[in-house]
């Protein structure tokens, strides 16, 4: 594919939190048999996978500062024209100087200021494709915290719509994107699902109870914490290897605790586009509704519950532990909700798993939240992908295109508001862990579509024909 055998991977942010574009190079190295060069930044480690492929050559930006925020307000439409002009500068000289010259650029979209314009004029200085992968739309994320109505904002768009017909190729994540691109924006674009590489599946019951010993001291140890969950297992040691509070192992044998709080997992990345306080109020909800249903009244003592729990008391509807993974801006304010709540039969804990963790974690849970909204309403969320992967069932956010993934009763329910998701939690875990038959049944369907498609396929049916193509056609 293409004379220079080599494709160039670009990625302003994170590559660690790029997971389509980790699989991109992947495909190119396996699939096309190319050298690939991935030019990103650094902070959180890419899957081992990439790491240790001898084809894949990752080029580390330097970030622009992360402190920018403290600047006072008066400067924030100054740091608006600095920020890009500095990346512009730094990735054009990757792009032209550091990376060798490739057979084609693939660029992930948005950001699109100043990536698009520093991709093409190093398409064209390096005589090389030019192919865009658009994830969302650039300027429906800069309106989150401006405004639609900014001016920056319809610049913005000026920019990402006239760099973005100026590519050789394109790829999208939604039908629904597809048809945006080609009616209002005069781009062809090939529609490329996210799919699940094969990393994502279920968990072995070995797999669980090593990741569960790995994790006892978050799950079973938080700092100043006191909850359903951590008052139970003061038995448990930070570091044991044979109990953990969803397993335990008797000379060879693992088994899975009946009286286990049933696991949920939310990934976020803690913006504005996912609003959290939407599963904080749905998990008062259940623990309130909860109470009322077993007819227990306020004065309950918290203690005496707990002791219940950990003495082998089961209950109609089980303890809820949400695990929350991700980075972003927002976490810190939500922690400090959190540890106010005063929940009786729900906790929560948050962290940042590793490439190779996470994955084990979604097989391991009982169930997945995706709070992703979408700025555009025309991208699908990619963690909802791995979790049907894993054969993990979903309830998420209703948006315009989500039915795109999610089918209601098969893999899965939607919500519109808190109170639905928390109806939705009682009536899936009301009997949890053996008699829970409609979580069983999303289970099944989550199961069923997880393994019947996967990201080398989908790559190599609609992807890998338009990159060949891009590449023959700028040969000529």
């Amino acid at each position: 594919m293409g004379k220079r055998g080599r494709a160039c991977v670009v990625v302003l942010g994170d590559l660690g939190r790029s997971p389509r574009m980790q699989y991109h190079a992947l495909s190119l190295a396996c699939q096309a048999s190319l050298e690939v060069d991935i030019v990103a930044y650094g902070g959180s480690e890419p899957h081992s996978a990439v790491l240790e492929n001898e084809s894949i050559h990752i080029h580390t930006m330097m970030q622009w500062p992360k402190h920018s925020h403290s600047f006072p307000k008066i400067l924030y439409p100054l740091m608006l024209l600095l920020k890009p002009i500095t990346q512009f500068m730094v990735l054009l000289w990757f792009l032209c100087v550091k990376v060798p010259p490739p057979d084609a650029f693939i660029v992930q979209n948005p950001p699109s200021v100043p990536t698009l314009v520093a991709v093409k004029w190093a398409s064209s200085w390096r005589k090389s494709a030019f192919i865009v992968d658009w994830h969302n739309f650039g300027y429906t994320l800069l309106g989150l915290s401006l405004g639609r109505r900014s001016l920056f904002v319809s610049i913005y768009r000026w920019f990402e719509k006239h760099y973005g017909q100026m590519a050789n190729g394109s790829l999208c994540v939604t039908r629904a994107m597809q048809h945006e691109l080609t009616q209002n924006w005069g781009i062809k674009a090939t529609v490329l699902y996210d799919q699940p590489p094969e990393f994502f599946r279920p968990t072995l019951l070995e797999e669980k109870h090593k990741l569960f010993c790995r994790l006892n001291r978050y799950l079973c140890h938080p700092l100043d914490v006191r909850d359903c969950v951590s008052s139970e297992t003061t038995g448990i040691g930070v570091d044991d290897q044979n109990d953990t509070l969803f397993t335990t192992q008797i000379g060879t044998d693992i088994l899975l605790r009946p009286n286990r709080p049933a696991l949920v997992v939310s990934s976020t990345s803690w913006t504005p586009d996912e609003d959290f306080g939407i599963l904080l109020e749905a998990a008062v909800m259940y623990d309130r509704r909860v109470a009322a249903l077993l007819d227990e009244n306020d004065s309950t003592d918290d203690g005496v519950l707990w002791k219940e729990i950990s003495d082998g008391k089961q209950y109609l509807y089980p303890r809820l532990l949400f695990i929350i993974t991700g980075k972003g801006p927002e976490k810190e304010k939500y922690e400090e909700k959190i540890r106010r709540l005063n929940l009786k039969r729900v906790a929560f804990r948050t962290m940042w798993l590793s490439a190779e963790d996470y994955p084990l974690l979604l097989g391991s849970a009982d169930l997945g939240v995706c709070l992703h909204t979408s700025s555009s309403g025309l991208d699908l969320p990619m963690k909802v992908v791995d979790m049907f992967g894993c054969g993990l069932p979903v309830c998420a956010v209703s948006f315009s295109c989500i039915e795109e993934l999610v089918k209601v009763e098969k893999n899965g329910l939607l919500f519109s508001s808190s109170s639905e998701l928390a109806d939705e939690l009682l009536m899936l875990f009301r009997g949890f862990p053996d008699e829970c038959d409609s979580l069983k049944s999303l289970k099944n369907g989550a199961l069923e579509m997880g393994s019947s498609a996967r990201w080398a396929t989908e790559w190599e049916e609609h992807a890998k024909p338009l990159i060949s193509e891009v590449i023959s056609r700028n040969l000529k």
